[in-house]
Parts: C-alpha cells; structure tokens; sequence
C-alpha cells in the first residue's frame, strides 16, 4: 500500500501560524493589486492568508504582504477584502443553524439577543 503523502503546510502572514495550504487563500499580485487566488493556478509568487478579516488587517499592519511577495510599495488591498467580506457573509447566511426569517435556532428556540 502506497504510503499517502500529508499535504503541505503554508504560513499566514497576518497571523503567523502554520497551516495546511486548504485552510489558507492564497493571494497573489495583478497590475499593483492584490487578489485572491482561489483555485491556486495564478502565475507568480503568492502569499498565503487565513480567511479571516483579522488576519488581513495583521497582515496590512505588519506590511506582510509586499515583502512576503517581494514587490515594491503598498498594494491595493480592496479586491482581497470585497472577497473575504463576501465568503464571510455568505457562510453566515448559509448556515443551516439559524433560520433568518423566524429568528430560531436549528433546535427551534427563539433566538435570544440578551445574556
């Protein structure tokens, strides 16, 4: 039996930690912009980045992202944001937890806005 190989670890560069290359987006530069590169087929160095809003303001803090891909000066940063605001609210309202219509749980409860 052939023996499976793990998949690669890649590292954050807003946050920092390792992960595998599934669980980051990676991102890479178009015409001074930089944009995500969802099915990971783009040409050129890319930056890796947990899909996480956080993350990304680590990374613009930090300025992670022109020396992670080796480019002068500040990179636009809207397309990558629009993406991860996008995904965000589209697993939000996806999830099969909460009806938004009736404001109830899966469980059928009235969802509750005080502690």
């Amino acid at each position: 039996m052939a023996a499976r190989r793990a998949e690669p670890l890649r590292t954050c560069v807003g946050c920092r930690t390792r992960a595998v290359r599934s669980d980051l987006v990676r991102m890479v530069v178009v015409g001074g912009e930089l944009v995500p590169d969802v099915h990971r087929r783009m040409p050129g160095r890319g930056a890796h980045l947990h899909p996480d809003l956080a993350c990304l303001d680590l990374a613009e803090r930090r300025r992670a992202f022109p020396r992670a891909l080796r480019v002068p000066g500040p990179l636009g940063l809207g397309g990558v944001r629009g993406h991860l605001v996008k995904q965000f609210t589209e697993d939000w309202t996806t999830s099969p937890d909460v009806d938004m219509e009736a404001g109830r749980d899966s469980d059928d409860r009235a969802m509750s806005t005080q502690p």
